[in-house]
């Protein structure tokens, strides 16, 4: 290979690389205006819940729970609220009650919950473990620490 050859593959591998990273932090497609009102709807308190049956095979009684999360931000401690609805031991339905305290919070928080059902609608209880949505990795956290809660409450 001469010179100019060479470079000109390495500049095509490196722009591949690099389109390739910026595409993995992109934020989805979803905007935080495409939230269904479910998403927006205010959840009830930590630890309240509804439930109709049994507990079904997984363990889990059918009903619809709700928790708050906690998680670390830039910020400092925030606050996430989750609503899951499950039926069979399998996720519903989902609804996420924002807690911001300041407009960056405001964003990533709207951002996860415009994306979680897409996550995690159709999923076992025991599957969910959600690390970055939309763009936002940090509630993440909070909603992950809910869902634990969420599941001893449903045993």
């Amino acid at each position: 290979m001469s010179f100019p050859v060479r470079k000109s593959v390495f500049v095509g591998i490196a722009g591949m690389s690099l389109i390739g990273t910026v595409a993995g932090c992109a934020p989805s497609a979803q905007a935080p205006a495409a939230q269904s009102a479910a998403a927006q709807s205010t959840a009830a308190s930590a630890g309240s819940a509804t439930s109709s049956a049994p507990a079904a095979a997984s363990g889990y009684k059918d009903g619809t729970y709700s928790a708050d999360g906690n998680y670390v931000s830039p910020n400092g401690t925030e606050t996430v609220g989750v609503e899951l609805t499950l039926s069979g031991g399998t996720v519903s339905g989902v609804n996420i009650t924002q807690h911001p305290s300041n407009p960056n919070t405001r964003k990533f928080q709207g951002e996860f919950a415009g994306g979680i059902a897409a996550q995690i609608v159709g999923k076992s209880l025991d599957e969910l473990n959600v690390s970055k949505v939309a763009g936002s990795s940090l509630t993440s956290g909070g909603f992950n620490q809910a869902v634990e809660k969420i599941k001893s409450e449903a045993r």
